[in-house]
């Protein structure tokens, strides 16, 4: 994988005060309507930063290690890493991604529960030492190819989201970690900690109480076979709200004071992905075909209204081939908005979204009320930083959106006074506004 943008310099649009985000949207739509069409980003590093703000103040005790792919865009990476943040990698080439930032292999887990050799090999030549397991399978491949290798036992949660073959697909249960813990001494490979995952789809913190009374039993066990333990991993599944870091923080603090208390010698970390990254980029798409349809016949298993008026279906630049791929997996999570300005009492139709490449799967929105919508008309998709930047696919011929970065005056004064800086960023420009630049002195992030 390589970065999402070939150039290594990333620049960053400052807003003067009174320019906002649907601003800077607006200018770019009417760049793309004359030059293409093409589906673009927009990411405000400075959501990024204030989530790094709100971590601190809500869970200080814990350091985030930062799920690289997740969104692997070098620029996030880069501003992370100068945030302080750890970075969990699943690959070689996101350990390689962030080694070139410069971040230590002290700051960088190796978390891919299914490790191919090659990888383990690598992650030991570089000096990525800490890495998960859950099996003994993988215990022998890394014991044959890691000799310095410092293991987190990953062991299983269960969740009330009804997906249990989900919550179990990873992770020893405590019945098998006596097992994996003889097999580890056997083979002289270090067990350091336990890591664990609730999945943000879990609606009860309680199964934060589980999961943390099941990783002090692992510790003690761990403690009977003479490993030293120092790190608790309590995994991801963060949704970015404040609310939700709160409740959690409200379950586990307590917990881990008495578990795990301050002056034990434990450092507990996490993995947050979505967090930081799902707000902070927004997707806008045109729309390229459209078609008419029934509204009684919109969709199986939608009841009829018996009305006869007409339902849409349109087919957008951008689809589950591209973007929208965690759209095959989950459902998602943002409503498209219409950029064009439309009355306020002016007719709504049921609706259906598509991808661009006529695949039964390339189906975005299922059904959405909207105004009626012409070929040539943008949408706009916010919450999309998470699971969307990636490398396009082979299916088709889809060129890849361009990234334009922006970021508020304010939020840039904030940044400074995080201890970061342009100079810091060696990768960064920061220049005025693009909406203040004429169109000969405009510029483009584009690869």
């Amino acid at each position: 994988m390589k970065g999402f943008i070939d150039d290594a310099n990333y620049f960053v649009s400052l807003l003067d005060e009174g320019t906002n985000l649907g601003d800077v949207i607006d200018n770019y739509v009417n760049e793309h309507t004359l030059t293409g069409k093409n589906a673009f980003f927009v990411g405000d590093l400075g959501k990024i930063v204030k989530k790094h703000s709100q971590w601190q103040n809500i869970v200080a005790q814990i350091k985030p290690f930062y799920t690289v792919k997740c969104n692997s865009t070098p620029a996030v990476l880069e501003i992370l890493a100068a945030l302080g943040t750890g970075f969990a990698c699943s690959s070689k080439t996101e350990m390689a991604l962030v080694q070139e930032l410069g971040v230590s292999p002290e700051n960088i887990i190796y978390i891919s529960p299914c490790k191919q050799v090659s990888q383990i090999k690598y992650a030991a030549k570089v000096g990525v030492n800490i890495m998960t397991c859950d099996s003994e399978v993988e215990l022998k491949k890394i014991a044959r190819n890691h000799p310095n290798a410092k293991v987190l036992l990953h062991i299983a949660t269960e969740d009330n989201t009804g997906d249990e073959e989900g919550n179990m697909k990873f992770g020893a249960t405590l019945k098998n970690c006596r097992h994996i813990l003889e097999c580890a001494k056997e083979l002289d490979v270090q067990i350091i900690g336990v890591k664990f995952h609730v999945s943000s789809a879990c609606k009860e913190s309680q199964v934060y109480v589980h999961a943390l009374s099941d990783a002090r039993c692992v510790f003690d066990m761990a403690g009977e076979f003479g490993f030293t333990m120092n790190i608790l991993d309590i995994g991801g599944g963060f949704t970015g709200t404040e609310f939700q870091l709160e409740e959690v923080n409200h379950v586990i603090s307590p917990l881990l004071d008495v578990y795990f208390p301050e002056g034990s010698g434990i450092k507990i970390i996490s993995e947050p992905g979505s967090y930081y990254v799902s707000s902070a980029f927004t997707l806008a798409v045109n729309i390229i075909a459209k078609k008419v349809v029934e509204s009684d016949k919109f969709s199986s298993g939608v009841e009829k209204t018996g009305s006869d008026e007409p339902a849409f279906v349109y087919y957008m630049n951008d689809g589950v081939y591209g973007s929208f791929a965690s759209k095959l997996s989950e459902d998602l999570n943002t409503i498209p908005e219409v950029h064009k300005k439309y009355k306020d009492d002016e007719p709504l139709f049921t609706s259906s979204l598509w991808g661009p490449s006529c695949d039964e799967l390339d189906h975005i929105v299922e059904k959405c009320l909207l105004p009626e919508l012409n070929v040539g008309d943008w949408l706009i998709f916010d919450n999309m930083g998470a699971d969307s930047l990636h490398e396009p696919s082979a299916f088709n011929d889809r060129q890849r959106p361009a990234i334009y970065y922006m970021m508020s005056f304010s939020d840039w004064y904030e940044m400074q006074d995080a201890g970061i800086t342009s100079d810091t960023m060696k990768n960064f420009f920061f220049v005025p506004s693009c909406i203040q630049l004429s169109q000969e002195d405009s510029f483009s992030t584009e690869a």
